[in-house]
């Protein structure tokens, strides 16, 4: 089972969960985990489905290639992170 991890900045607007999810791809993973918790989606998601821009998402350590597809393939045991990126100055 691939593990999904949500980091705290999202804490600020949900409560955020760590999902265990037995998926192929990253774009599997997110669809069965928005299932159960609809209202994450529109902080990780724009309304075309892809990655938004203030959103990085990090698997086994490696930065997802594209943030569109999100076709990145998931090993079994694989550790996601879905982190809200900070901005400012």
């Amino acid at each position: 089972m691939a593990h999904l991890i949500f980091t705290q900045q999202l804490a600020r607007f949900m409560t955020v969960p760590q999902v265990e999810i037995q998926a192929a791809d990253l774009r599997s993973a997110l669809d069965a985990c928005f299932a159960d918790y609809p209202r994450l989606r529109g902080y990780v998601l724009d309304e075309q489905g892809h990655l938004r821009e203030n959103v990085v998402i990090f698997i086994d350590g490696q930065r997802a290639r594209d943030c569109r597809l999100l076709d990145d393939a998931l090993a079994p045991q694989s550790h996601v992170y879905i982190l809200q990126a900070l901005s400012g100055g």
